[in-house]
């Protein structure tokens, strides 16, 4: 048994792992990860949002702005523990938000359209193991937040949970001017941040009492970065060091200056979509599917005969391997999605098809059956990479679309047919061939050329 015949059992055998209904998912020490079917809003209904710039249309709105905002409204989507949102730019004054699985609208569009809140928080007395763990999760802050009294418990009721440590804000986002990402003298990256004269002195205040401690950027209750005060900072600027990258500089930066929405944002359609007709349709898909595999299946045999029914057993593999990766992945399955995994399935013939017509070629010239092999697959090469790479392109194409127009049904369609592109190029090259090799080489019959429709 060949080195490709043992790496493609092992794929097989991983496939079906990945792929089981009750699939356990991956569980050790720091890995804790779930393998399921991802569902998109039109396969199991959620809530959908189009948001737009609450200006004149003759106002200004960069780039910038805009990805700002998106940045914000994605992280309080996050913060509802929604899986797997869709926050993108739609055009040039609109975001879209897609949250699957969303029963309560009325919280949900609250968050949404709420101001976010960038707060400089007091972490004095904490290690860097203490704030490293704090950066999981949500902090509780002393601003805008009214002292409530200890908790009790009644005679019959269990004690209740101890409140979680509430640290003090210093400075709000309002109290910022400006924020620039920069470059030190050694090379280094960091963020050049500059407050209001009103906010100045009761910074250099505080920095002056504590030389040496930690002072967090909080956005939205989550830790953005926490710089150590090497000194006192005086005239209103200061500088956060790190191990920054330029994009993760920028980025901070960007954060810092817009941390509340950079644009004013009001709701233009918010609608709840019910997953009866995505999965109607989604039923119907999958039947066609099957039907249509299993007329493909029949047209191989009957042609091509015993390699069309190793052709046949690839595709198989094929679908297994592509649905896995679905999974791995993981890839938000819609119904445009699952049309994009249909249309590949009818996609992944063609390559067997012209490997086994150039088979037939070498055959009717008078060449043994192992060259033959060998020089259809040769052969048919080029056109097998050349088209592929055209429908990769194609695909690049829409999915790029759909992130700049904000059309995810097409971005859903594009990724997955480029992914089923990928993996049936290697089942055509790699599975079929290694199926073709074994029987030859196990299956004395199975070099008559009638076994090949000669």
């Amino acid at each position: 048994m060949g080195r490709r015949t043992v790496v493609i059992l092992i794929l097989i055998l991983a496939g079906l792992w990945v792929v089981w209904p009750d699939n356990p998912g991956v569980h050790l020490g720091p890995i804790d990860r779930s393998i399921e079917v991802v569902r998109g809003l039109d396969l199991q209904g959620g809530l959908r949002v189009l948001l737009e710039a609450d200006l004149p249309e003759e106002a200004e709105i960069t780039t910038e702005q805009m990805q700002a905002a998106r940045d914000i409204v994605e992280n309080r989507v996050n913060a509802l523990g929604v899986t797997e949102p869709v926050v993108q730019v739609a055009g040039a004054r609109r975001i879209l938000v897609e949250l699957p699985g969303v029963e309560d609208t009325e919280q949900a569009v609250a968050t949404i359209r709420e101001t976010a809140l960038l707060e400089f928080v007091d972490f004095s007395g904490l290690t860097p193991l203490e704030i490293e763990t704090l950066k999981l999760q949500p902090i509780t802050t002393d601003y805008g937040r009214s002292a409530a009294p200890a908790p009790t418990a009644g005679p019959d009721e269990p004690t209740p949970e101890v409140p979680a440590t509430v640290f003090h804000t210093v400075l709000t986002g309002a109290d910022l001017e400006s924020a620039v990402a920069s470059q030190d003298t050694l090379g280094g990256f960091a963020v050049d941040i500059r407050f209001n004269p009103s906010s100045a002195d009761a910074f250099a205040a505080y920095t002056r009492e504590h030389v040496g401690q930690s002072l967090a950027i909080v956005l939205d209750k989550m830790i953005l970065s926490a710089p150590t005060i090497s000194e006192p900072i005086t005239g209103g600027e200061a500088r956060i060091t790190g191990n920054f990258t330029i994009e993760e500089a920028n980025q901070l930066a960007v954060q810092l200056r817009y941390g509340s929405l950079p644009v004013p944002l009001k709701v233009v359609e918010s609608k709840a979509v019910g997953p009866t007709l995505g999965q109607d349709s989604l039923q119907k898909s999958l039947q066609a599917g099957i039907i249509g595999l299993g007329i493909v299946i029949l047209f191989m045999v009957l042609y091509y005969r015993l390699p069309g029914v190793l052709a046949s057993l690839a595709l198989l593999i094929y679908a297994l391997l592509t649905f896995s990766l679905f999974k791995l992945i993981p890839v938000t399955l819609t119904l445009p999605g699952v049309a994009g995994f249909i249309l590949s399935l009818g996609m992944a013939v063609d390559a067997n098809i012209l490997i086994f017509e150039r088979m037939r070629e070498e055959l009717r010239d008078g060449r043994e059956l192992r060259q033959a092999t060998d020089l259809g697959f040769k052969r048919a090469w080029p056109s097998i990479r050349d088209s592929n790479l055209s429908t990769l392109i194609t695909c690049g194409i829409l999915y790029w679309f759909g992130s700049t127009y904000g059309a995810s049904i097409v971005k859903g369609f594009a990724l997955t047919l480029s992914i089923g592109v990928v993996v049936s190029m290697f089942t055509a090259i790699v599975v079929t061939r290694t199926l073709l090799h074994l029987v030859l080489d196990r299956l004395k019959f199975a070099e008559h050329p009638t076994w090949y429709g000669i």
